[in-house]
């Protein structure tokens, strides 16, 4: 976990949790609170805080960024995301299948963000970039004010996200980050589902594959 200013307006707070290491971020404007993702352990690090968000934002529903959406609605928070949900996106039942000891308690989309091509939630104004091919439902929640995107598995520091999972096309990955992400401005900040943060500039300049 840590503490960052985005923008001048939103303090974001970032949380670590479950075997695979997954970020989510807890955004606080002036006016509200908003989760994107939820991995494990994020329901009872809020509790600590505290804080019961006003909505969950989900990036795409791999089984490691919901592990506590269950927990988080059953509180009261409302859940967004590009698609209902599905075992087939969420991959639970693949992970078990390889072994994993994961169990994902099911959960509603309260909202449907397919479509929409900007989100005005808790004093944030979001817009929702799709960029499909690490998870058909990957949605980019960017807060231009704030130069910051929050941006899921689709592009890590360095690396971009795994495109060998069911439903992964690397090249419709490559497409969406081209298109909408490396045309971003340049000192934008990436937050990405794992690992550290980034910048656009960085991408561009030394991502090996995002190189011409």
């Amino acid at each position: 976990m840590r503490d960052r200013v985005a923008g001048s307006r939103v303090i974001c707070q970032r949380y670590t949790g479950g075997f695979t290491a997954t970020n989510g971020y807890l955004l606080q404007s002036a006016t509200g609170v908003v989760l994107v993702d939820a991995p494990e352990g994020v329901a009872e690090w809020l509790q600590s805080l505290a804080i019961n968000p006003d909505a969950l934002l989900l990036t795409h529903q791999h089984f490691d960024h919901v592990m506590d959406a269950g927990k988080l609605q059953a509180a009261g928070v409302p859940i967004y995301a590009w698609a209902d949900y599905s075992p087939g996106l969420t991959l639970e039942d693949q992970a078990r299948g390889w072994g994993l000891p994961i169990k994902v308690e099911h959960y509603r989309v309260d909202k449907l963000l397919a479509g929409h091509g900007h989100l005005a939630l808790s004093g944030l104004q979001f817009a929702l970039l799709p960029v499909p091919g690490h998870s058909p439902d990957s949605v980019v929640f960017y807060l231009a004010e704030e130069s910051c995107a929050l941006v899921g598995d689709t592009l890590f520091a360095g690396s971009i996200g795994r495109t060998d999972l069911p439903h992964g096309e690397h090249a419709t990955l490559l497409d969406g980050i081209r298109r909408h992400l490396l045309t971003l401005p340049e000192a934008t900040e990436v937050l990405s589902g794992h690992g550290p943060a980034t910048t656009i500039a960085a991408e561009r300049q030394g991502n090996r594959f995002l190189l011409p």
